[in-house]
């Protein structure tokens, strides 16, 4: 009942020693994750509460077999911090650093084209399998265990769409927060596939914002190829034109970008999408009420 996580993951923190790496990494860890060692260059043979830290990603993979990436390094070495990561063998990297140069990511981007290992972010909340695992700074006691697979751009409305669903008995098999940069290493639709491809996954919440086309070319992929029920949230309906909210891919500009036009595209692609933040849930079992499923199946 997960994608990409669960209770077999050993996760190495990139900057454990920092102030963000270290507190967000033991939160994993006292949630239940697997937190088998730290990185940061020049501390090796040092411990953070009991993790041992290495001064490289290999040293990590080859002494504690971690096969996850949490990377919390500055931007300036983000793009490092993950071909690190991805020349050790990791087989997961999620990046939870903002502000990482554009340039930086088409790079890295580049450089991970045929690569097997997978990013989630840059500039995300990472990601969680409820009850096994938790990656990144998502905050674990709102979710519950469950068959909604929940993919986003944003943070704060993935947090706020969890606490409805699970208060209307919709748990979670993984909520993935891509990150809202205008490039980045996981798509929606490489999100979709994997949850269309989980038996234990049975409808899709789907988080989308103002900027780029990442949502329209969502619901095409959806409209050919998904087999189970989507529901949706799109913010930034009111964003005037060339003004960012929030995230550095959430802009409106060149007439491209609107949110009215990634609703319209969702909904002819049969996605059930709530007109409000305060709707997120019952646009869910909207959706599964349509498909013949309902609470008890998921």
């Amino acid at each position: 009942m997960a994608i990409l996580i669960d209770r077999r993951s050993r996760i190495v923190v990139q900057g454990l020693t920092g102030n963000s790496g270290r507190r967000h990494g033991l939160l994993c860890r006292d949630y239940g994750s697997q937190v088998v060692a730290g990185v940061t260059p020049g501390k090796g043979g040092t411990q953070i509460d009991g993790i041992p830290v290495f001064d490289t990603v290999a040293e990590a993979v080859e002494t504690c077999a971690a096969d996850v990436s949490m990377i919390f390094v500055p931007p300036s070495a983000a793009a490092e911090a993950i071909l690190e990561a991805s020349d050790a063998g990791i087989r997961l990297a999620v990046c939870i650093t903002e502000g990482v140069p554009v340039r930086d990511m088409v790079l890295v981007n580049r450089a991970l084209a045929n690569n097997p290992m997978r990013l989630i972010g840059p500039n995300c909340p990472g990601l969680i399998t409820p009850g096994q695992c938790k990656v990144g700074i998502l905050p674990g006691d709102i979710h519950r265990p469950g068959s909604i697979g929940v993919v986003s751009r944003s943070g704060t409305l993935t947090y706020e769409a969890v606490q409805q669903l699970t208060d209307a008995g919709l748990g979670q098999s993984t909520c993935v927060g891509i990150g809202g940069d205008p490039i980045i290493g996981s798509s929606f639709i490489d999100i979709l596939t994997l949850f269309n491809d989980d038996p234990d996954t049975h409808g899709v919440f789907l988080i989308g914002e103002i900027g780029g086309t990442a949502e329209e070319q969502a619901a095409t992929w959806i409209r050919r190829h998904m087999r189970k029920p989507v529901a949706a949230y799109i913010a930034g309906m009111t964003a005037p034109p060339g003004k960012r909210m929030g995230h550095a891919g959430a802009i409106v500009s060149g007439g491209s970008g609107r949110a009215k036009d990634k609703v319209a595209a969702l909904r002819d692609s049969g996605v059930r999408v709530a007109e409000s933040p305060a709707r997120m849930a019952a646009a869910m079992q909207s959706a599964l009420e349509a498909a013949g499923l309902s609470s008890h199946d998921s």
